[in-house]
């Protein structure tokens, strides 16, 4: 009779590896927990990165790499530092694909922030009013429209801040949910350091940086 694993196509396993990033075993063990379900052998491994990725949050990312990205016809341009734990997994394929792919995200997207901890209380503040206020206009009761502008912050969050956003290649994948396979896959912390963006002719250029997280005391 044959095992579970046996049952696992190949090209099955490959084609979940081109989806993910993740390693081949990672992937097989994905399928066989899924039965063969790619969908939901994705959702696994994403569940893993971010559980990977969470455990290594609090180490320090001194290292990394600048990439830059120019919009065909030299009209958005982005500046963009990623962090990790080494040179040597800086200088990887993966790291610097992850570089370039979020470099072309931020011309595309142009978030403000780099996660919602960064926005700051002004414009909380403000969006907040704005969409309390459009919901008292409907009637609606003062606990009604807590929860309808808590509902909306939300997707503010997701509108203006990078890692809340969803990958422009695949929307399926938010920008951190990216950066969190590629740290199960690396074996480092990998963090967002700042970008910028510009468009020719618009005054209003993007600027933003975040704090790093401090490295954890040994132990």
């Amino acid at each position: 009779m044959n095992t579970v694993s046996e049952k696992i196509d190949a090209k099955l396993v490959k084609e979940l590896r081109e989806k993910s990033g993740a390693p081949m075993g990672d992937c097989l063990k994905a399928l066989q927990e899924s039965k063969g379900d790619i969908e939901a052998a994705f959702v696994v491994l994403r569940k893993r990165g971010m559980a990977s990725a969470q455990k290594k949050a609090s180490r320090s990312t001194n290292e990394g790499a600048v990439g830059t990205y120019i919009h065909a016809g030299g009209k958005i341009g982005v500046l963009l530092e990623i962090n990790c734990e080494s040179d040597f997994v800086a200088r990887t394929d993966d790291f610097q694909t992850l570089l370039k792919d979020i470099s072309m995200h931020i011309a595309a997207s142009d978030p403000k922030f780099v996660k919602p901890e960064d926005v700051t209380p002004e414009d909380l503040e403000r969006e907040r009013e704005v969409y309390k206020a459009q919901a008292a206009a409907t009637g609606k009761p003062p606990a009604v429209i807590e929860k309808i502008a808590e509902g909306k912050m939300a997707k503010f969050y997701e509108e203006v801040c990078l890692l809340e956003q969803p990958f422009i290649k695949d929307q399926s994948v938010s920008i951190k949910e990216l950066i969190a396979q590629k740290v199960g896959k690396l074996g480092e912390n990998i963090t967002v350091r700042r970008f910028a963006r510009f468009k020719v002719g618009d005054p209003n250029w993007t600027i933003a940086t975040t704090k790093q997280i401090e490295a954890a005391p040994a132990e």
